[in-house]
């Protein structure tokens, strides 16, 4: 009788062990399910963030509380930008270690990770060098810049030494790096870790097909700025992503077709006092239009 009661207890717990284990498991895939449909991006392996420049007239630190509000996890941080929060300065590669450390641990705080900086440059080879050290500090994977061309093998050499790439920009034109012709022959023969950053919304103010130039691009983009206009030419201003004339489910669609791995910024640079708003409704369609893919 004993030895019966015995096998049923340990039948019965190895049912209750079974039971809670396949629980676990269902909650696992419902999490990772949930995770997906909520930043269908990162199956895609993209890092949806903001450029910081969009809450300019904010600190650093007020700028990650809005980009957290935005439901995004991800900043591009941007030189001169007060830092805020308690810490004196500003971001830059001339924060000593202990600012540094600092902002490191205030992003850690509201679960937000730097993953860029820019729109930034160097004069000199030891600058350059300065730079890519606080990027390496700080865990920053790109650095976004419109260099000079005449320094662009040096610069190809750091990235390739320190891991870490850098995207040219291209404001409208007549910035030098306007046209993604001038980019692809600037950076032919240079590192993989030398590419673009395909502003959307430059492009349009520059008269250019933003899906034709990230074609043309192919295998070169390694970060973006998002931006939807409500016209055409240098007179567009921001509107909510999906809602203008930038053709943003083609841009998206585009970027899948290549594979692109990488950031993608908010930049909105309009209703400045207040755009919060705009950025997190241009996420909300972003992602709608991303899981439609």
């Amino acid at each position: 009788m004993n030895l019966l009661t015995n096998r049923f207890a340990l039948k019965l717990q190895f049912a209750v062990v079974l039971l809670a284990c396949l629980t676990a498991c269902k909650s696992v895939k419902t999490g990772a399910s949930s995770a997906s449909t909520k930043n269908p991006e990162a199956k895609l392996g993209w890092e949806l963030g903001s450029q910081a420049y969009t809450f300019r007239l904010f600190s650093f630190a007020d700028a990650i509380k809005k980009i957290d509000s935005c439901n995004l996890r991800y900043v591009e941080a941007f030189p001169g930008q007060k830092i805020g929060g308690g810490i004196e300065g500003t971001m830059g590669p001339d924060m000593d270690d202990a600012k540094r450390k600092a902002v490191l641990a205030k992003l850690k705080e509201s679960n937000v990770k730097v993953v860029a900086f820019g729109v930034t440059g160097a004069n000199s080879e030891a600058e350059w060098v300065k730079l890519f050290e606080f990027c390496k500090a700080m865990g920053i994977h790109t650095i976004t810049s419109e260099p000079n061309e005449k320094d662009l093998q040096m610069i190809s050499d750091l990235c390739d030494k320190y891991q870490i790439n850098v995207a040219i920009h291209n404001h409208p034109e007549p910035s030098h790096y306007w046209n993604p012709d001038i980019v692809l022959n600037a950076i032919k023969g240079k590192s993989k870790r030398l590419g673009a950053c395909a502003d959307i919304g430059h492009w349009v103010r520059s008269g250019l097909d933003p899906v034709e130039c990230l074609k043309k691009l192919d295998g070169h983009v390694l970060h973006s700025h998002m931006k939807d206009l409500h016209e055409k030419g240098k007179g567009g201003h921001d509107v909510h992503w999906g809602e203008g004339v930038s053709n943003i489910p083609a841009v998206i669609a585009e970027l899948k077709r290549q594979n692109f791995k990488g950031a993608i910024s908010a930049e909105y640079e309009y209703n400045w006092e207040s755009n919060s708003a705009d950025v997190a409704a241009s996420v909300v369609n972003f992602r709608n239009l991303v899981s439609k893919l």
